[in-house]
């Protein structure tokens, strides 16, 4: 029995900026005073029954990481952490460096880049912020269509004629639409890293939604970092958990690179960070272990009753959820209607009191083209998501919105 859960308040009134949002993130900001936040990618839903016993025993895991040492508590997380991905490799070699969010793991990436002077191009659709963090200390950016990466045949030559830069930044689960080179097998990140070693390009990998293709019937993750190692190419990966597990936003991220520039990448994350707090990552060790035995089952169920539930909600309507390659905590929904745009379509969800995120900003180079789109999140409590669902086809329906 779950104690003290009582549904959401209706939304709160706090004030907030009048203007409209110009990211992502303030989209998700507005709808976290919101019941129905369909908006970001963050856990909301409750703990699994052993979730709980981790909950229950928080005093415990506080006094753990007050007598350990900083150093223990890191090589634990990270062996955990790796341990549960199956990327041995990562884990025997000892090199990655821990911060708080991926988003400043970016950051880092970012003030290499500009250090250095090297252009990138980087994976479109995807989250705005990375986008909006590489521009914002001035690397140059061009955009690669993530069709692109979809026939393992064509990969290396599709490279070959739209890379032009220094570096490669591509997002593995991509974050709005659940696409992933692992549909097929090894081949698809053999040919990405076979260009890469052509060209001198610097490999940069942004995991955060790997877990989702972790104990996946069709999907197998791989020791990625075998390969990359093997091929003795540069390369940044970072590795998150933030979007896995209901932690009340306790995350932290991994940041992983080859060998000859890890130590100036250690350099850049410590002149910002001394180190991740101990409390924190016991707490995610816990996870990560409770998520090792378990499969991920937890998480998978939630993820799947969801998807569930938003396709039958909205059969019939003019939202249609795409079928990802990987199943992510997202729904990339296309927006079948001859006049509304996404832009549109979820100011008016929005007054209704159901959030989604428009697919305007996921097109960083061309947003025009995200108009087609809205990104409904998952990871939700499911009789809430449910509930939401409701809302959201009732609104929908109504004479003004049909098409």
């Amino acid at each position: 029995m779950h104690a003290n859960r009582t549904s959401p308040p209706d939304p709160l009134r706090i004030t907030a900026p009048d203007a409209p949002p110009v990211d992502l993130t303030q989209h998700e900001i507005a709808a976290l005073r919101t019941r129905f936040n369909l908006a970001d990618a963050h856990t909301h839903q409750y703990q699994s029954t052993s979730q709980e016993l981790i909950v229950s025993d928080l005093p415990q895991i506080w006094y753990e990481a007050e007598s350990a040492f900083q150093a223990t508590c890191e090589s634990d997380f990270t062996d955990a952490f790796f341990r549960l991905h199956g990327q041995h490799t990562a884990r025997e070699m000892h090199r990655s460096m821990l911060t708080y969010a991926a988003s400043v793991g970016t950051m880092v990436v970012g003030s290499y880049l500009r250090r250095h002077r090297l252009s990138a191009t980087l994976i479109e659709p995807c989250f705005d912020n990375l986008h909006d963090v590489l521009a914002g200390q001035g690397v140059p950016l061009r955009p690669l269509a993530e069709s692109a990466l979809h026939d393992a045949d064509h990969v290396y030559d599709s490279l070959r004629r739209r890379v032009h830069t220094d570096a490669l930044f591509l997002v593995d689960p991509n974050n709005p639409t659940g696409s992933s080179l692992l549909a097929h097998g090894t081949r698809g990140f053999e040919e990405v890293i076979r260009f890469c070693r052509d060209h001198d390009t610097l490999l940069v990998l942004d995991f955060c939604f790997a877990a989702f293709t972790l104990f996946d019937p069709i999907l197998h993750r791989f020791d990625v970092y075998e390969m990359l190692e093997r091929s003795g190419i540069r390369y940044i990966a970072i590795e998150d958990t933030g979007k896995i597990w209901p932690a009340q936003d306790v995350k932290a991220a991994l940041i992983t690179a080859s060998r000859d520039i890890q130590a100036e990448l250690h350099a850049m994350n410590t002149s910002v960070l001394l180190n991740v707090s101990p409390f924190a990552l016991r707490i995610l060790t816990r996870y990560i272990e409770d998520a090792t035995a378990e499969r991920l089952h937890s998480v998978r169920r939630v993820v799947g009753t969801n998807r569930d539930e938003a396709r039958k909600a909205l059969d019939g309507s003019f939202l249609e959820p795409s079928e990802p390659v990987a199943d992510i905590s997202v729904a990339w929904t296309r927006v079948r209607h001859p006049v509304l745009t996404a832009s549109e379509l979820q100011r008016r969800l929005a007054r209704g009191g159901v959030h989604v995120l428009p697919g305007r900003h996921f097109h960083w180079s061309d947003p025009g083209r995200g108009e087609s789109h809205i990104r409904i999140a998952l990871a939700r409590d499911p009789r809430t998501f449910a509930a939401a669902m409701t809302r959201l086809r009732d609104l929908i329906d109504r004479d003004d919105l049909r098409p």
